[in-house]
This record gives C-alpha cells, sequence and structure tokens, in this order.
C-alpha cells in the first residue's frame, strides 16, 4: 500500500500531540488538516507548512485524503463521524466517543455501513507496560487474572479549561475524559466483558463546578474485579507511586513538576483559552526515556502480580521479582497508528474499535449513574478480547 493521506481535525492538544507519530511513522503522509481558530490554524500552518482548512467539510474535499484523526471535542464527535463516513474516509477518533450511548450507536452503524474503519484513540491501554501486561496475563504463566487496580492522582481540574471541558453533559469531567483511560485499561486486562459498575462521582470544588473525582468498582464475567481511582484536584500526585515518572515518561521528581493550583481568583474565559493553547503545544512529547505511568497499575493473578516499573514491568512470582525491560522507541501514539494501519491495510481487525470505545463509554455513564442512584449497574454493550490482539507481539527482555 502506498502512505496513507491523512487529515486532522483540530489542533489542540490531542491533534498537536499526534503530529510527530504521524510525521515519523512510514505508512501515514500527512496532508492536511482543519482549525476553526484562526489564530491557531495560521501558527500551524506557518509551523508544519500543511494544507490548512477552516472546517472539517473543507479538508473532505482534499484530493486524494484517505482517513481523518478527529480531534475535536467530544460534544462534536457524532456530528463529525458521521460526516467523515459519508465521505469514505477512514477514522481515528479521540476518547470518549460520544456523549450518549445512542450517539456512539449511531457513529457505529454510520462507519460500519459505510465500510470505513473506526478506531478509538489514544487512550492509555496503548501504553506499552499495559499492553505487555495484557500478553503476560493471556499468556498463562501467572494464571488467571483476579484482580485490576488503576489509581491516578493529579491536578486535572486546576489545568486551563475550556468550559465544556468541565461540562459534563458535553462530556466534561474525569470521569469522561480520564475514566475513559482508566477503563479502557482495566477492560484490556481483565478480558473485556465487564459485567456491572458501581461507583462514586465526587464535585467539591467550589468555583470549577464538575466532576474532579471518582472511585469505581468494576465486576466483570469472567470472575475478575478492578478499580478505578481518580483524583483530579491536585493535592497528591500519583508520580510519588511510581518512581517520580509522569504520565508521558519523564522523570520529575516535586522540584521539577508544574502543578496547577486551586485559584484564588476566577480567571477570564479568554484568558484561559490562551493558556490552554500555550500549554498545548508543549503537553505532550515525542519521545520520553522512560515508560509512561497513567498513575499506578497493580494486577493480581492467581501465582503471581505485576506492576509498572521506569524501564517495563515488574513481576512478583514465586521465584521472587523480576523486571520485564520494554523499549522506549515507540510511544503510545505509534502504537495507536500501528493498529489503525493494520486495520485499513485489512491485516487484522482493530481491538479499539466502536464497539469497543462504546463498552468504554458505557462504563463512563455507568458509573456516574451508579454515583447517582446508589445502586449497582448492569452492563450491556461490552465486548470482549479478540482471539490475537492487533499491534503484534513485542520483543521482551529479561535482564
Amino acid at each position: 500500500m502506498t502512505p496513507v493521506r491523512i487529515g486532522i481535525a483540530g489542533m489542540g492538544a490531542a491533534g498537536l500531540a499526534f503530529v510527530p507519530a504521524i510525521r515519523k511513522h512510514p505508512e501515514f503522509e500527512w496532508v492536511a488538516f482543519a482549525e476553526p481558530v484562526e489564530t491557531v490554524r495560521q501558527r500551524s500552518q506557518q509551523e508544519y507548512w500543511v494544507i490548512a482548512y477552516a472546517s472539517l467539510s473543507e479538508m473532505l474535499t482534499h484530493s486524494g485524503l484517505d482517513a481523518v484523526y478527529i480531534a475535536t471535542p467530544t460534544e462534536l464527535h457524532a456530528q463529525q463521524v458521521l460526516q467523515v463516513a459519508a465521505a469514505g474516509k477512514h477514522i481515528l477518533l479521540e476518547k470518549p466517543m460520544a456523549v450518549s450511548l445512542d450517539e456512539g450507536r449511531t457513529m457505529i452503524e454510520a462507519t460500519e455501513r459505510a465500510g470505513v474503519v473506526l478506531v478509538i484513540g489514544h487512550s492509555h491501554s496503548h501504553d506499552l507496560p499495559i499492553k505487555c501486561m495484557q500478553e503476560l496475563i493471556s499468556s498463562g504463566e501467572l494464571g488467571g487474572v483476579r484482580m485490576v487496580h488503576t489509581w491516578c492522582y493529579t491536578d486535572w481540574m486546576h489545568r486551563p479549561r475550556r468550559p465544556e471541558e468541565l461540562d459534563v453533559g458535553l462530556g466534561g469531567g474525569v470521569t469522561f475524559r480520564q475514566g475513559s483511560h482508566q477503563f479502557d485499561i482495566l477492560r484490556l486486562l481483565c478480558g473485556g466483558q465487564a459485567r456491572s459498575v458501581r461507583a462514586r462521582t465526587f464535585d467539591w470544588h467550589p468555583r470549577r463546578r464538575s466532576i474532579g473525582a471518582h472511585t469505581v468498582f468494576i465486576d466483570f464475567d469472567n470472575g475478575a474485579v478492578a478499580t478505578a481511582v481518580y483524583n483530579g484536584y491536585g493535592g497528591f500526585s500519583s508520580m510519588d507511586l511510581c518512581n517520580d515518572i509522569s504520565e508521558w515518561g519523564f522523570h520529575q521528581p516535586p522540584a521539577m513538576r508544574q502543578v496547577y493550583r486551586d485559584q484564588t481568583q476566577e480567571v477570564a474565559i479568554e484568558d484561559e483559552l490562551r493558556l490552554k493553547q500555550e500549554r498545548a503545544r508543549s503537553a505532550i512529547p515525542a519521545q520520553a526515556p522512560h515508560q509512561p505511568f497513567f498513575g499506578l497499575t497493580l494486577v493480581s493473578c492467581e501465582r503471581g502480580d505485576i506492576r509498572q516499573s521506569a524501564q517495563g514491568l515488574y513481576i512478583y512470582d514465586q521465584q521472587g521479582v523480576r523486571e520485564m525491560l520494554l523499549p522506549t522507541d515507540q510511544t503510545p501514539r505509534d502504537l495507536v497508528l500501528n493498529e489503525f494501519h493494520e486495520a485499513i491495510a485489512g491485516e487484522s481487525p482493530a481491538l479499539h474499535d466502536g464497539r469497543w470505545g462504546l463498552a468504554n463509554l458505557e462504563i463512563c455513564i455507568a458509573a456516574m449513574t451508579s454515583s447517582s442512584s446508589g445502586s449497582d449497574v448492569r452492563l450491556h454493550e461490552q465486548v470482549g478480547l479478540p482471539a490475537r490482539t492487533p499491534g503484534g507481539s513485542i520483543e521482551l527482555q529479561h535482564p
């Protein structure tokens, strides 16, 4: 195949984060982008020398375009997926896929009807340590998976935000936007088929009203159980549990961290948007010396446990503790593009397809529903893992 000619819709933090991965990937060619904000559009065009459009509709007329990465606000996803599918282009869609299950189902139907690939990502289940945890579980070396816990403590609620990012009705708040990562990780490691959810969500900031923290318990059909804890209010940092390694794989002891604290005064919307645009240009690096840590994830199997290390994984079994070294030459977004290309080329169906994304979205919604009702919520949109996880196996190194 010739390289897949891809356009990016939205040049915010998500869109910018994919630029290095797309540009270095031999199977993709970045040919266009769409950005409605004129200042952002002009700056990106001057920096990258790629054809710029003011709207997705205009970009879809670009000659030879094969695929679109939709990196726009969540509330726009449903409409834009339908638009891109109707144009016959393959779709890489930022998480969460939609605001409602009905929207998600409509998007899946549209892409299936059009015969185009739909992949949901980036999510942190593409992180190499998480992927290799799943391969270890599938190998049966440590017996069946029984418990998985993932905990993340950040300053998410105090970072510069668009108002929509805090509006739960538009897909805002940490359960939609960060829980999407956590639930994807837990479903990957526990086999995919979640059965029920019990959760509490929290909104305790007087000036930034939104869901800023949650604790979620998930029960799986195979007998495994999982918990997701997220606190975005900027006190404790989970880097303190993770060798001072950041979400993107950099060593950041406390003195080196840029932490956003509680605002004593309201910040004007235009100032917050300006700060957000500035942060977007440096928030996610193209390469890192260590493995990424989206908080701490701990797996308990029948014959041992697994957790991340700065260089890979620690495995605890009857022989003691050993470290499995993993390469750092591919970023999580490189691995997303590998999966996307395999699906487009017909080499392997995507794991993170529309139905997988819908299952993650269902848990986001179920967690908020459970918190409101105080009861368990049964799940109905869950799907299991394929026989082979897309992206191929990774060559693992033991010291």
